[in-house]
């Protein structure tokens, strides 16, 4: 377990980065996302030009002798799900940073942006099974606890399981809500699950890569050891088949994302570990607005 100094430190400095995004970046895009459950009522005022009489109280407006018309407010109040995969292969990063620090980062700007639209916030940890689930609040305080364990979480699993999160979800989180799985997504056997929880969450897909899950560095003979299963095997990387498996590998993983989520009708963010997470996290808002 990492010190406790360095993990408020890594924390720490996550919240400045983040927070400032936040702020002058997402809040406002976040809000103009996702809208509130529906309309509440409000208030009754008297009938004005151009108002839409289907709006008119009729039991106020008899009982005044002059119409009167129902106000309604947006329900702002929502609950952002954050399912994150925290198995071994998240580890893996041979750029500017892990998958894992990426995924950190990109949940605590979401975070932060919820909690300024007075959003609750709860988040699932899975791997090959569901390790945490912290349920869904407001507050500093609350996303901060999210970040810290983000940061130190030591999952049991190893493998990914991404169904079985996706249906625990289901089971906990009742009402409507804005839901966000981040993952490398190198799972399958996930569709039927995702269609199912599109139809009553607004679900959205954030695939986080790096370069080398897709291409293998050709650097002659090499031991690897396989994050999810613990398995040591040596393999030749300028061998042309062993390139070809690799690809193949990741190609199947990837076509598989694409059409899962296409077909349940829900939102992907693609983003590798050397790129800009801001970025596709802008061009995701806007388009959504």
């Amino acid at each position: 377990m990492a010190d406790a100094k360095e993990i408020l430190k890594q924390v720490r400095s996550i919240e400045i980065k983040t927070r400032r995004l936040s702020n002058h970046l997402f809040s406002g895009e976040y809000h103009s996302s996702f809208k509130g459950r529906g309309m509440s009522f409000s208030e009754v005022r008297e009938y004005q030009y151009g108002d839409d009489v289907r709006a008119i109280d009729w039991n106020v407006s008899a009982r005044f002798q002059k119409p009167f018309i129902k106000v309604f407010e947006e329900e702002r109040e929502l609950t952002l799900m954050l399912l994150v995969d925290v198995s071994g292969s998240e580890i893996f990063g041979t750029r500017n940073k892990a998958k894992h620090e990426m995924i950190t980062e990109i949940c605590a700007v979401l975070a932060f942006s919820a909690i300024q639209n007075n959003d609750k916030v709860g988040i699932i940890f899975f791997s090959d099974r569901v390790e945490k689930y912290i349920p869904p609040k407001k507050g500093k305080s609350h996303i901060l606890r999210i970040i810290r364990d983000l940061v130190d979480f030591k999952p049991k699993g190893n493998g990914t399981n991404i169904a079985e999160a996706l249906r625990y979800m289901s089971n906990v989180v009742k009402k409507k809500s804005i839901a966000f799985l981040l993952s490398d997504f190198l799972d399958d056997n996930y569709q039927d699950t995702l269609s199912y929880i599109a139809k009553k969450h607004d679900l959205t897909g954030i695939r986080v890569t790096d370069k080398h899950d897709q291409i293998l560095p050709k650097i002659g003979l090499i031991q690897l050891k396989d994050p999810e299963t613990g398995q040591q095997t040596w393999i030749d990387t300028q061998d042309q088949q062993v390139q070809f498996n690799y690809q193949q590998y990741y190609a199947i993983k990837s076509n598989y994302f694409n059409n899962a989520f296409l077909k349940s009708g829900s939102g992907t963010i693609d983003v590798r570990t050397h790129e800009s997470y801001v970025k596709k996290l802008m061009e995701f808002f806007k388009k959504r607005a």
